[in-house]
C-alpha cells in the first residue's frame, strides 16, 4: 500500500537547516515580525528573509500563502519556503498551511523551522493529507512515494502527542483513499476482505460472511447483484469495543461494490473506468475503523460492508427479475445498474437485527442524481432523525467535510410502488437520489435513528481539493471520526 507523508517532530537545528539540501520552510507572521528562528534563518540568507517581510509583496499575503525564495544564499537548500502563517493561527489556517507546504514541496524532503507556533499538530495534519500520492502502480523509483518532513518546533515531544491522534485519522484517509484507488484486477471481493481482516493486529475483530452464509440469512437482495460475476459476495462485519460493555454501538454500514458494468443494464463505454471507485462507501466504513482503533477510541462502533462485483453474464440478474430481501421484502429490478440500493438494504437489515445499534449511518457512491444535484463540493444527507443529522452536519463543517441535508417524503416513497412485488428499485430519472434513500428507508427500523450519505459526488474527483490531490478524497472518515468523538466518547 501508498507509503504516506512521515513526519516527524524535532529541536530547532540550525545547522541542520543551514545544510539541508531538499527545501527549507520558516514561518513569517502576516504582520512581517520574525520569531527568533526566522531571525536566525533571516541572518543566514544575508537578509534576505527580512528583505521579503518588509516588501509590498507581503503585505499583500494571506494566511496560508507560501512565497518561494530558490538556491537561498546561505543555505545548502535548492529552495527556501516562506509560509505566511499567524503565531496563534485558527484550526483551519493551521491545516490550509499545511496543505499549502505539501503542495510546494514536490516528493522532496522537507525540513521546517516552525518556532513557537501554535496548533503545530493541525499543520502537520494538512501537511499530510495533501502530500499523499498513490504510487502503488508505478515502476519508476524517482516517481514513489513522498519525501519525509521534519518539523521543528520548541517543544517537539509536545507536539508528537497532540499530533498522535489527527495523524492516526489521517491513516485511516490514507486507507480509504488506498482502496478507492486500487484497480478492480486487484482490489477483488476476497482481496478486499484480506485487508480487512488484516486490521485484526489492530485490536479490530473481524468476520466475513461468505454466500452460504448469506443465503441462510436470506439476503437475496444483496446476492442478487454479485451472481453474475466469479468473484464471490461477501460481508466483512469490523468491530470495536472501545467503550462501555454491552452498550449499543453505532453501525456503520458502505456499499462495496468493487467495479460497477450496470449489469444487464450496461453502462456506456466512456467513463466506465471510474466504476473502480463505486465502493468508496465501503472504503470509507474501512478507513473510519482503522482511525479509531490507531487512536484507541473510547466507543463502540461496528463497520459493515457488503462486497460484490456486478458483472453482466448468464447468470446475471436481468431486468425484471424479482429478489426477496433478508427483511422479507420483495423488490422488482427494473434496473441492474441501481445496485448498490440492493446490497445496502440486507446489510442495513442484518445490523440492525443483530446488532441493535444507537444509530445507523450508510455511505454509498449510489447515485449520479447526487452529482446533478449537488456537484463536487457536497455529500446528500438523508436522515429520519433530526438530532443524529445535525449533529453529524456540525462535524463535517468542523472537519471542512461538505454535506448538505436533502428531503425525504411520502411522495417520493410512491414513486417506488411496483404492480408486481413491493418495491421496485428505481423510482425513474427526477428526485434519483431521493428515491434511492426512500429506498433505504424502507429497510430502517422504526426506532433506529438513520442517516444515508450519498457520496458519489466526492468520493473521486477530477481536481485537487482542499486537503487531497484529485482522485480518490477519503471524504467522510474526518467527519464520522469527529462525529464518533463529540457523541460517543464525552
Amino acid at each position: 500500500m501508498t507509503t504516506p507523508q512521515t513526519i516527524r517532530f524535532a529541536e530547532t537545528d540550525l545547522d541542520a537547516i543551514a545544510a539541508h539540501e531538499g527545501r527549507v520552510a520558516i514561518i513569517v507572521t502576516p504582520d512581517g515580525k520574525l520569531d527568533p528562528a526566522a531571525r536566525r534563518v533571516n541572518r543566514l540568507t544575508k537578509g534576505a528573509v527580512a528583505r521579503l517581510a518588509d516588501s509590498a509583496r507581503w503585505g499583500k499575503a494571506k494566511a496560508g500563502d507560501v512565497t518561494t525564495l530558490v538556491m537561498p544564499v546561505g543555505l545548502a537548500a535548492e529552495a527556501l519556503d516562506v509560509l505566511c502563517l499567524p503565531r496563534r493561527p485558527s484550526v483551519d489556517e493551521a491545516r490550509r498551511a499545511g496543505v499549502e507546504l505539501a503542495k510546494v514541496q514536490g516528493g522532496k524532503a522537507l525540513l521546517a523551522l516552525m518556532g513557537g507556533t501554535t496548533r503545530i499538530e493541525h499543520l502537520a495534519l494538512g501537511l499530510a493529507l495533501r502530500a499523499y500520492d498513490f504510487a502503488d502502480h508505478r515502476t519508476s523509483e524517482d516517481d514513489k512515494g513522498t519525501a519525509e518532513a521534519v518539523l521543528m518546533v520548541t517543544r517537539p515531544d509536545e507536539a508528537k502527542t497532540a499530533a498522535a491522534p489527527l495523524l492516526a485519522v489521517a491513516k485511516g484517509v490514507f486507507f480509504t483513499r488506498d482502496l478507492v484507488s486500487e484497480p478492480a484486477n486487484i482490489l477483488t471481493t476476497t482481496e478486499f476482505a484480506k485487508r480487512l481482516t488484516e486490521m485484526e493486529k489492530l485490536g479490530l475483530k473481524v468476520e466475513v460472511l461468505e454466500e452460504k452464509d448469506m443465503e441462510k440469512l436470506g439476503m437475496g437482495s444483496l446476492l442478487s447483484v454479485g451472481q453474475g460475476s466469479d468473484s464471490p459476495s461477501k460481508l466483512v462485519v469490523m468491530r470495536w469495543d472501545g467503550g462501555k460493555k454491552g452498550e449499543a454501538p453505532l453501525a456503520l454500514v458502505g456499499k462495496g461494490v468493487v467495479f460497477d458494468t450496470g449489469g444487464i443494464s450496461l453502462k456506456p463505454a466512456a467513463g466506465m473506468e471510474d466504476m473502480t471507485m463505486d465502493m468508496g462507501g465501503a472504503g470509507v466504513v474501512a478507513g473510519v475503523m482503522r482511525a479509531i482503533a490507531l487512536r484507541k477510541a473510547k466507543a463502540n462502533v461496528v463497520g459493515l460492508v457488503g462486497l460484490v462485483e456486478n458483472m453482466p453474464s448468464g447468470n446475471a440478474t436481468r431486468p425484471g427479475d424479482i429478489v426477496k430481501s433478508m427483511k422479507g421484502d420483495t423488490i422488482e429490478v427494473i434496473n441492474t445498474d441501481a445496485e448498490g440500493r440492493l446490497v445496502l438494504a440486507d446489510v442495513m437489515w442484518y445490523a440492525q437485527d443483530r446488532f441493535k445499534p444507537v444509530g445507523m449511518i450508510d455511505l454509498a457512491t449510489l447515485t449520479g442524481a447526487c452529482i446533478i444535484a449537488l456537484g463536487h463540493e457536497n455529500a446528500a444527507v438523508f436522515s429520519n432523525n433530526d438530532t443524529l443529522a445535525d449533529q453529524f452536519l456540525k462535524a463535517a463543517a468542523a472537519e471542512g467535510e461538505g454535506a448538505w441535508r436533502m428531503p425525504l417524503g411520502k411522495a417520493y416513497d410512491d414513486m417506488l410502488k411496483s404492480p408486481i412485488a413491493d418495491m421496485k428499485n428505481v423510482g425513474g430519472r427526477p428526485a434519483g437520489s431521493i428515491t434511492a434513500a426512500q429506498f433505504l428507508q424502507r429497510f430502517v427500523k422504526d426506532d433506529t435513528p438513520w442517516i444515508h450519505l450519498d457520496i458519489a459526488g466526492v468520493a473521486h474527483v477530477k481536481s485537487d481539493t482542499a486537503y487531497a490531490p484529485k482522485g480518490a478524497t477519503g471524504w467522510g472518515v474526518m467527519a464520522l471520526n469527529r462525529l464518533i468523538e463529540d457523541t460517543m466518547e464525552g
